[in-house]
């Protein structure tokens, strides 16, 4: 596709998720797609109809296996986060209708045990899964990712820190 062509196309609405432990530390997982180390945390796209933060514990339970009455909501972005993809991956993801992410993000405390997470879901995405401090997860995430995971962080320092 070309810069023009990639520009005209529009961005994938979707919800992320920051979900925080007692001791302050911040969900990651691996991915099981990418042929290198691709940690993130928990996203995904909004279903037509659906309301973000339904779609947020959608997403989280779909894969994390946590559900809703372990998490509580502390806080989330008040505007949307843009991110673009590579020009290299454009056309290879979502059928090529999208040039990035459009993303409401949400910062969940889980309430559970780590024993209630479950990566062994009905489409697992992710291989394995640590609890991190949010500064190695913003070294660690892809870099066309970063900006958005810094805005993000940056929007809930105030409970990060």
């Amino acid at each position: 596709m070309t810069p023009k062509e990639i520009a005209a196309l529009p961005y994938r609405r979707n919800v992320g998720i920051v979900l925080m432990n007692r001791e302050g530390l911040i969900f990651a997982a691996q991915r099981l797609d990418s042929e290198i180390p691709a940690w993130q945390m928990p996203q995904g796209g909004i279903d037509e109809g659906e309301k973000p933060k339904a779609a947020a514990l959608r997403e989280l339970w779909e894969e994390t296996g946590i559900t809703e009455d372990l998490v509580v909501k502390l806080a989330k972005t008040g505007k949307w986060v843009t991110y673009d993809l590579p020009d290299t991956l454009v056309g290879k993801v979502w059928g090529g209708k999208y040039r990035g992410q459009k993303q409401k993000w949400f910062l969940f405390r889980f309430n559970g045990q780590d024993s209630d997470v479950n990566l062994n879901t009905e489409h697992p995405e992710f291989s394995a899964w640590a609890w991190k401090p949010w500064t190695e997860i913003l070294e660690s995430i892809v870099p066309f990712k970063r900006m958005v995971y810094a805005q993000v962080f940056n929007e809930f320092r105030d409970y990060l820190d």
